[in-house]
């Protein structure tokens, strides 16, 4: 089809009466509550995404009140397993708060993510030779 062959003045028309025939707000849907991907959260998952994050933040505080000594051996490995947990806690609530938008609350995920990481550092790296001060796995 040439253009010769439109007619665009009829054809902008058409268009300026369908625009005509839509709410002020666009589409008409009730406005996001999170990003500007359109896309609308509810809130029982602003509910739970928070609360992941809580539990992440509450789990990476505990872990400085250990009450066991996790110098070697089975106390080690129990501890280690709580800091793989401050871990996932923490990836568990970035992964969610990234898909609803929620700036703070990723924030606060991904210092449980790298609070975690330093405590597993400063567990491993006295094992593993890199550290000055040298530690080991299992009791003597």
């Amino acid at each position: 089809m040439s253009d010769r062959a439109r007619d665009w003045d009829k054809e902008l028309a058409e268009i300026d009466r369908q625009m005509a025939k839509q709410p002020a707000g666009g589409t008409g849907t009730k406005p996001a509550t999170a990003g500007s991907s359109g896309a609308v959260v509810s809130g029982r998952a602003l509910f739970t995404t928070w609360l992941r994050v809580v539990l992440g933040l509450t789990l990476a505080l505990a872990m400085t009140q250990w009450p066991y000594l996790h110098r070697c051996g089975l106390n080690l490995f129990l501890y280690c397993g709580a800091i793989v947990t401050v871990i996932v806690a923490g990836v568990w609530s970035g992964v969610s708060s990234w898909y609803r938008r929620l700036a703070l609350a990723h924030l606060l995920s991904l210092l449980v993510v790298l609070w975690g990481l330093v405590l597993a550092a400063r567990e491993t790296l006295p094992r593993i030779g890199y550290a000055q001060e040298t530690a080991t796995w299992l009791c003597p």
